[in-house]
């Protein structure tokens, strides 16, 4: 039952998520702990596969359709998002063993995403000033943010993704979308990678992945379908209305956490 629960849910998530740009994880990862059939670590990586799969579909039906890209901005992005993500998940597991309880890594998880998702928030609906940094540099450290951030907090990328990309190299929201599902695909890959280096997967109940790839596959195909459809005014639209329910989502969870 809790399998198709998660199947529902995933499509969905990666729908809008694919639509906004903001990989679905952020959706996937507090509908999961509401839910609360399974741990804070299992919860996280079933995310990380679901936005892994979306991404790529998403990414991959992008440059089908003959959509040029910017191949040094997603290269250097990407690289800073594979060491962020590498970075974002020693810190996850970091704060699993420091702290006793799992309760208080989930609280932490939702206190950070809950700031970015203010901060992205605030970005769109008050158009604030843009930047044209056109530098490696800035490339990578925005690719190590995202990752760790997306790493971290199993959440895949999240709305800080679109929000960055368009405050530092003044990019219209449906082309920020496109590079921050990019960029999701390989700070999510690093993410797989780490686990499968470090823990492995003996942990985690793989036979939800039949349910979880699907969900995936199928949320990415839709999502991509719907963005090209969408103007910039209705991404953007999108993006600000899940904030708010996921806000919402966050807030529900982390008073339940505290009483």
């Amino acid at each position: 039952m809790v399998g198709w629960i998660y199947f529902l849910v995933i499509i969905v998530a990666n729908t809008v998520g694919a639509v906004s740009g903001m990989g679905g994880g952020v959706i996937i990862k507090p509908v999961f702990d509401f839910i609360g059939a399974d741990s804070v670590a299992t919860i996280s990586f079933y995310s990380t596969v679901a936005v892994f799969t979306m991404s790529f579909v998403s990414t991959f039906r992008q440059l089908k359709s003959g959509t040029k890209l910017n191949w040094c901005l997603i290269g250097w992005v990407a690289g800073g998002a594979i060491i962020g993500g590498v970075l974002g998940n020693i810190a996850f597991e970091f704060f699993l063993q420091i702290f006793s309880d799992e309760a208080l890594v989930k609280l932490l998880q939702i206190v950070l995403t809950m700031v970015t998702l203010i901060l992205a928030f605030l970005y769109t609906k008050y158009d604030w000033k843009n930047f044209k940094f056109d530098n490696v540099l800035w490339y990578l450290t925005c690719g190590l943010v995202l990752g760790f951030l997306a790493s971290l907090l199993g959440i895949g990328g999240g709305p800080i993704n679109v929000s960055l990309l368009m405050l530092l190299f003044s990019l219209p929201i449906k082309e920020a979308t496109i590079y921050s599902i990019a960029t999701i695909f390989f700070s999510q890959l690093s993410k797989l990678a780490t686990i499968a280096i470090t823990s492995g997967f003996a942990r985690y109940d793989l036979t939800m992945l039949i349910f979880l790839v699907p969900a995936a596959i199928i949320g990415g195909l839709l999502g991509n379908k719907v963005r090209n459809i969408l103007s910039p005014e209705k991404v953007t639209e999108v993006f600000q209305g899940v904030i708010i329910l996921v806000l919402l989502i966050n807030l529900y969870n982390g008073w339940q956490i505290i009483h």
